[in-house]
């Protein structure tokens, strides 16, 4: 065969490598002084299609990082797909922990062991470990034959476990963000002398993708923190802004929209709901005789032994001055009057002193409701517990009535 028709396949396979086709492969040849050149260029196709092939698969990881994928998502992804193109029987993550003090098994998966013996939260120190130098140098580290290694370092319980799980060789990766290390890939293989420094470029590339899904997450977690923080600051705020500054009870705003809506509730539910208007009898003479101090004290332990007497789902709040409101909601009139009585001997029995004198105490109750599929409206209902509260006061004070019933004698 002449010098043109060997070179004429030659030619093409070059122009093949050249467009992107690294499939191509050139037969045998009869002339041994091309031999070498094909068997080079060969080779060269070989290498060049699983580069690109590896190339290809590193861009699509790194789309679907893009996407958002968690750093667990991430680490199957690997591990599932990378296998063709370099040698692993089991990858591991480990991140740094307590400040960097330790290294916190993170995540791991094997093909070689059904009974992980280095499990995910197994802890390490760090420092005088091996890994710290390669945490100090940001370069992979190769160990191919972990038998060996143990015998010179026996107290390694790290490498005493993967040993058991049936690793023989290993390629270390340092995780690196903005030049600090936070944690390490481990690739591991089942047989021994599996990595040479070819390899390293790949696993570099896959630890510096690894590192960038950390980083995100660590950002996220900070983030949402921060959210966290904002949330509960707002709702302190929100819950602030209901509250009376005085008493810590509903302040009038959030009393009435909340007795809105349990009204509205009842009515839909078709449920009882009482309505109670209480007052602090002769609140101003407490004023006048102790000081405006004494008066806000006195109002503060009201409070706490009005609130001491209900249950979690009944709601109290200040309508204004000595007066206050309270919700019992799923409650028929007859239990409500019976609150009543409760809320007033209470009172009475407090024990208060100001200026080291007695101030007896008493408060007036008015009382009305709602009952079972009865409809009226929020206002009306409101009145009828002041009209209520009124003629309690009005006849005598430290008392409880019901509207429409007069009075309920103590």
């Amino acid at each position: 065969m002449s010098i043109s028709a060997e070179l004429s396949p030659l030619q093409a396979m070059i122009r093949a490598l050249k467009a992107g086709r690294f499939d191509v492969r050139y037969p045998t040849t009869e002339d041994e002084g091309l031999t070498p050149l094909i068997e080079e260029l060969n080779e060269l196709a070989v290498t060049l299609d699983r580069r690109f092939r590896e190339l290809h698969r590193l861009q699509e990881i790194t789309a679907e990082v893009n996407k958002g994928l968690f750093i667990e998502d991430t680490l199957t992804l690997i591990y599932d797909t990378f296998a063709e193109f370099i040698p692993y029987d089991r990858i591991g993550c480990a991140l740094l922990c307590d400040e960097g003090a330790r290294v916190r098994s993170f995540w791991s998966k094997s093909r070689i062991s059904l009974s992980m013996r280095l499990k995910d939260g197994y802890r390490a120190t760090l420092a005088g470990s091996s890994l710290e130098q390669v945490l100090a140098t940001g370069e992979p580290r190769i160990i191919n034959d972990l038998e060996a290694y143990l015998a010179k370092h026996p107290n390694s319980l790290s490498t005493r476990l993967v040993l058991q799980e049936g690793v023989r060789s290993s390629l270390t990766c340092p995780l690196q963000v903005e030049g600090k290390g936070i944690g390490f890939l481990f690739f591991s293989s089942a047989s021994k002398h599996t990595y040479q420094k070819l390899h390293q470029e790949v696993f570099v590339y896959l630890a510096r993708i690894v590192s960038s899904i950390i980083e995100k997450a660590q950002l996220y977690r900070q983030v949402h923190e921060l959210n966290v923080q904002l949330e509960d600051a707002l709702a302190r705020l929100r819950e602030q802004s209901c509250r009376d500054a005085l008493t810590g009870t509903l302040n009038r705003g959030a009393i009435m929209a909340l007795f809105e809506q349990q009204m509205q509730l009842a009515g839909r539910n078709k449920a009882p709901l009482c309505l109670l208007m209480l007052d602090l009898d002769h609140f101003k003479q407490i004023n006048d005789s102790h000081g405006h101090p004494a008066g806000d004290k006195v109002l503060q332990q009201l409070v706490q032994v009005l609130s001491g007497q209900l249950r979690d789902s009944d709601r109290l709040g200040r309508y204004g001055g000595e007066e206050f409101m309270l919700i019992l909601a799923q409650t028929e009139l007859e239990q409500g009057v019976k609150v009543a009585e409760r809320l007033r001997r209470a009172v009475a029995a407090m024990d208060l002193r100001c200026s080291d004198s007695l101030v007896p105490l008493s408060i007036s109750i008015g009382v009305s409701g709602v009952t079972p599929g009865s409809t009226i409206p929020c206002a009306a209902l409101l009145e009828q517990a002041d009209q209520a509260l009124y003629h309690a006061k009005r006849t005598g004070r430290n008392r409880v009535c019901l509207h429409g019933e007069g009075e309920k004698e103590s």
